[in-house]
């Protein structure tokens, strides 16, 4: 269920506010193969099916770091909207870590939670930790501190 503030200034003061998870998506082989074909990162963990199966210390073809992260732009709108605003501008991230692995095959979700909240350059600023996580995995594949401003 996706949490709606009516506005950005709604969110001040929602600290520690956890969202999601999310639905579960399949990391298939054509989302990895597509990937590789827009990002030119054809590393034979995540293209070569057979070699990364015979010779991957992970078992078999993994996804990209990166294609992990960029999920973060499907996954957070599915968790949290703002709303009564002009726009909404991607700022950047603060940090990104990726502490374990998304085999191909997996499932992926996400979680999220407000870390802080600002009035800055005329609008509010927010960063929201991004959590992505493989089904079954005793840690995240992905963390992300995202850096959000909504403008009135």
């Amino acid at each position: 269920m996706t949490k709606v503030y009516d506005s950005p200034r709604d969110m001040i003061g929602q600290e520690g506010t956890s969202f999601g998870p999310t639905e579960w998506l399949t990391i298939d082989q054509p989302r990895v193969d597509g990937f590789a074909g827009v990002t030119g990162d054809h590393q034979w963990i995540h293209v070569d099916v057979e070699r990364a199966n015979a010779e991957s210390p992970f078992g078999g073809p993994i996804a990209h770091g990166y294609l992990t992260l960029s999920l973060v732009n499907d996954l957070l709108p599915k968790m949290l909207e703002v709303t009564g605003t002009s726009m909404g501008v991607n700022v950047g991230v603060n940090k990104v870590r990726f502490p374990s692995p998304v085999p191909v095959g997996s499932l992926v979700r996400g979680t999220a939670e407000v870390m802080s909240v600002d009035e800055v350059g005329g609008g509010t600023q927010a960063v929201v930790r991004v959590s992505v996580t493989v089904d079954g995995a005793p840690k995240p594949s992905c963390v992300v501190d995202t850096v959000s401003r909504f403008f009135p």
